[in-house]
């Protein structure tokens, strides 16, 4: 980032902050090489950085954790200079010290900028870990003047959604809990609310009238690596829908906000989620790959799926009766994060029969939800010399034609500022979370059989039956153009 940051981007005041789980895997890949460009790039007046995890280290071992972090996860240069300054600001507190050493490394903080701060505590730990990571702050009267941002899963159930957002509001009110999902802290997930609202063009037919169905697709290859005990106790379902894809649906399917401020977006968010119907089993498809039953702490008859596929409706007047369709799984063919708009199909009876028109599906409109921020347009023409044959053609841009790809934040940097600053507009309500459980509860107290899939492809064959007469848009029938490699 270059020039002079913007005034009201970064929070008012120098920061405090404690990062819990300090030493973990989400720390070295996201979180500190995203502090350091938060700092060193001038979005925020002053940050000190506390660690904490179980590992009994020192400092000075932190910091060289910090700066292989660096080394490896940074995509961007890490000069000596800019190192050297933020490591400085960079403390460490083992757990094992308890709440007093932790309490007595703020206030040396603080102390150190002499002038008014605020806290923010990140619990980058497991869900089974977040609430005694709570009391240690609370413990460590770290409470006051402070925001506190909690990973996923948000429950597993509603009964356990409920009783945790209890339990955190006895130490926090809401105002201060920021529930993360780095889905919505990227690029292209902030650009629906632009594209929809801003353009005359797309705005008007943004309803049942118009469109025909929706699909939220994201595959992934990943393997389950370390996380195969953890994945064996939550499954894709609660890993993936009810805090990722459904919250991208609550911005695709929300009615215009009467500012693009933070109350009125979770309003309108949270109406989506109170229209939605009960998603019932028989409109499910789980999976489950061969080969993770064989994965080490998993159960050898395990049923979890890794796997999901689902189709699900909003009932108010915007959008009743059009299904909105959501895939995710592991092991997967491709690696892919789409948002795509089937729009209706006009009538046919002006064109030649063998015209083509229709036989490669409706129109779409895509967005393609990694940070390359693109979107394409798909739709028929015609096909140059004689006759009347129709092509599939598309509309494309990617992010990288404006030159401006260099300014994008990465999602945990963005959600990071966006909690210093008190800007709640991306991250996920009590009220919200609690409504996602109780919409589940059908399909989490009678959930289909896995089905078996084969590593590489895109699940198992029920999902054709699933969104049948219509298709699913991946694999893509093009591919997204490159200028880099195609001129242009």
């Amino acid at each position: 980032m270059s020039g002079k940051i913007p005034a009201g981007v970064g929070p008012k005041y120098p920061q405090i902050l404690v990062l819990v789980g300090a030493t973990g895997d989400l720390s070295r890949r996201k979180l500190l090489p995203g502090l350091f460009h938060l700092v060193t790039a001038g979005f925020i007046p002053g940050c000190r950085i506390i660690g904490a995890s179980l590992d009994d280290i020192d400092t000075a071992a932190f910091r060289s954790l910090a700066r292989d972090a660096l080394r490896e996860f940074s995509t961007r240069p890490v000069p000596d200079t800019a190192w050297e300054a933020f490591a400085a600001n960079l403390e460490y507190v083992p757990i094992s010290a308890g709440a007093a050493s932790l309490r007595a490394a703020v206030e040396r903080a603080e102390k150190a900028f002499g002038t008014e701060t605020r806290r923010v505590h990140y619990l980058s730990v497991p869900p089974a870990a977040a609430l005694s990571a709570v009391k240690l702050l609370s413990d460590a009267d770290l409470t006051e003047k402070s925001r506190i941002i909690m990973e996923k899963p948000f429950g597993t159930d509603l009964a356990s959604a409920v009783e945790l957002n209890r339990r955190l509001h006895e130490v926090f009110d809401e105002q201060q809990i920021f529930r993360i999902d780095h889905f919505l802290g990227k690029e292209p997930a902030q650009n629906i609310l632009a594209f929809r609202f801003a353009n005359g063009l797309f705005e008007p037919i943004w309803n049942r009238n118009f469109i025909d169905h929706v699909q939220i697709d994201v595959p992934e290859t990943l393997d389950l690596g370390t996380r195969a005990a953890f994945y064996q106790s939550v499954g894709a379902y609660r890993d993936m829908v009810v805090t990722h894809l459904f919250q991208i649906l609550g911005f695709v399917a929300m009615e215009a906000p009467t500012a693009l401020e933070p109350g009125p977006i979770s309003e309108e968010k949270n109406k989506v989620f109170r229209s939605m119907l009960p998603i019932k089993p028989a409109d499910v498809v789980r999976g489950q790959f061969t080969g993770f039953r064989s994965e080490p702490r998993v159960d050898p008859e395990s049923d979890t799926e890794t796997f999901i596929a689902l189709k699900c409706y909003i009932d108010n007047w915007r959008w009743a009766r059009v299904p909105f369709y959501l895939r995710t799984g592991k092991r997967m063919a491709e690696g892919q994060r789409i948002i795509s708009i089937a729009f209706r199909e006009p009538p046919r009876s002006m064109f030649p029969a063998d015209s083509g028109l229709g036989t490669q599906g409706p129109d779409h409109l895509t967005f393609d939800l990694a940070d390359a921020a693109k979107v394409s347009l798909s739709f028929y023409g015609k096909r140059p010399g004689p006759g009347m044959r129709l092509d599939k053609l598309s509309l494309q841009f990617a992010m990288r034609d404006t030159g401006l790809i260099g300014e994008v934040l990465e999602a945990y940097e963005r959600l990071i500022l966006d909690a210093m600053r008190g800007d709640h507009t991306l991250f996920n309500t009590a009220e919200g979370i609690e409504r996602l459980w109780e919409v589940s509860a059908p399909l989490l107290e009678s959930p289909p059989p896995v089905r078996p899939y084969a590593p590489g492809t895109w699940g198992p064959n029920a999902i054709h039956q699933l969104i049948a007469p219509n298709a699913w848009r991946l694999p893509f029938e093009r591919n997204w153009r490159n200028p880099d490699t195609q001129g242009g």
